[in-house]
């Protein structure tokens, strides 16, 4: 799949996004475009807590990233492109 990692990283990765709907819904939700939290809450419809608590998750595993780390408010997330890799192929292999 990717040529950064090996097989056996990619796949757990791909079990990881896909065993919880709220990491794959923050993922998708990520894919094209760059989001604060409250805006993630709206499009996915998941608690502000729920949506904070997934991307620290997803930003251990280096599937998102935070633009503007040093800032307390308005934080901006988005897909990295292992984050965009990994949807792309849960997407094409339902």
């Amino acid at each position: 799949m990717s040529e950064k990692l090996n097989l056996k990283d990619d796949w757990n990765l791909i079990g990881y996004v896909k065993i919880s709907k709220n990491r794959y819904n923050v993922l998708k939700t990520l894919e094209t475009r760059y989001l604060m939290p409250s805006e993630i809450a709206r499009k996915t419809g998941l608690k502000a807590t729920q949506v904070s608590k997934t991307l620290n998750t997803l930003k251990k595993q280096n599937l998102v990233e935070c633009k503007n780390e040093e800032s307390y408010k308005g934080r901006i997330y988005s897909s990295t492109p292992l984050g965009k890799e990994i949807i792309e192929f849960i997407d094409r292999n339902r």
